[in-house]
């Protein structure tokens, strides 16, 4: 038990931020009408942020409805292809600096 605490301790802040994103997404009901909503733009009481949606958007990704996805924001298969990518270099610069020091 302890070497878990302690590899987990050694992961870098970023991975955890996007694992936590990627569960936060799939979390997501993007069906309900009312939603949490971080967005600072929308928070003011603006009507048009470039940006909203983008979450509901790769909720409904990972759910397999690709047409709403994209009739939702176009951009979600962009941004959740970059977050997978970036996952996958975090956790593969782990590893090397693990083996090699």
């Amino acid at each position: 038990m302890r070497k878990v605490i302690t590899t987990f301790r050694k992961l870098p802040l970023e991975l955890i931020f996007w694992i936590g994103a990627l569960i936060g997404i799939l979390r997501i009901d993007p069906y309900s009408a009312d939603h949490f909503s971080l967005c600072p733009l929308d928070n003011l009481g603006f009507t048009w942020c470039p940006g909203c949606g983008l979450g509901r958007s790769m909720s409904l990704l990972t759910k397999g409805d690709f047409h709403a996805s994209w009739s939702m924001h176009p951009l979600a298969m962009f941004a959740f292809a970059v977050i997978i990518f970036r996952i996958y270099e975090l956790i593969r610069n782990f590893k090397t600096t693990q083996q090699n020091g």
